[in-house]
């Protein structure tokens, strides 16, 4: 395991631990994130602990045709009960995604520190949101870093049932249309193996990554 300094350096991904673990240490600052993520890796790590940076294999994605909606989404997307708007709250939606409460998880990974420094990226066009609206009402979102051929999801909230997913189709069928390559969807878990995402090599990843 590689420990950071202040230097601006990762190695390369094939040195992460099987558990996906590449360093520790570092700060989060926009210029560490944007190498992190051309470099695919991400921060992941829990609120008063060092900074821990990872590069799992194999890698949750989505290839943006194999996109599962089922039938009672569907139904919930043709009743229109939602609006969907992009990059227009950005701090709302990351601030939601830090303050909402989940199931099976006592506190968030999303400190004020990652706050502070994803708000600076989407000031600068890295980092982009999906808001989902009722009558008005922030009710669901997502955000991610934007590569421009890859979209490398964060993090998603939900307070009526669906709007998550509203906003995790609505992306989809945002890079679809601007022919991005992929979802990048970081680990496993069951709620996006339901929507079509699916684990795929850290090698087959990274060659995806890096042919732009």
């Amino acid at each position: 395991m590689y420990f950071l300094f202040d230097n601006l350096y990762f190695p390369p991904v094939s040195e992460a631990d099987q558990e996906g673990i590449l360093a520790v240490g570092g700060d989060l600052s926009p210029e560490r994130l944007k190498l992190a993520y051309e470099r695919g890796i991400f921060p992941w790590f829990n609120e008063g602990e060092p900074i821990l940076w990872w590069a799992p294999d194999p890698r949750m994605v989505l290839f943006l045709d194999e996109l599962v909606v089922s039938k009672s989404m569907r139904n919930v997307l043709n009743r229109k009960l939602f609006t969907v708007t992009f990059n227009e709250s950005f701090k709302e939606v990351i601030l939601n995604c830090q303050n909402i409460q989940r199931d099976g998880q006592d506190g968030t990974w999303i400190s004020d520190d990652i706050v502070a420094s994803y708000c600076e990226l989407n000031r600068q066009g890295f980092a982009k949101s999906v808001e989902v609206w009722q009558d008005d009402v922030l009710v669901g979102g997502l955000y991610g870093i934007d590569l421009g051929h890859v979209f490398c999801g964060e993090s998603m909230f939900s307070k009526v049932s669906n709007a998550s997913k509203v906003a995790f189709i609505a992306l989809v069928e945002h890079l679809r249309k601007e022919n991005y390559k992929l979802l990048d969807c970081q680990v496993y878990n069951p709620h996006l193996d339901s929507l079509g995402c699916r684990e795929i090599d850290r090698e087959d990843f990274m060659s995806i990554l890096k042919n732009k």
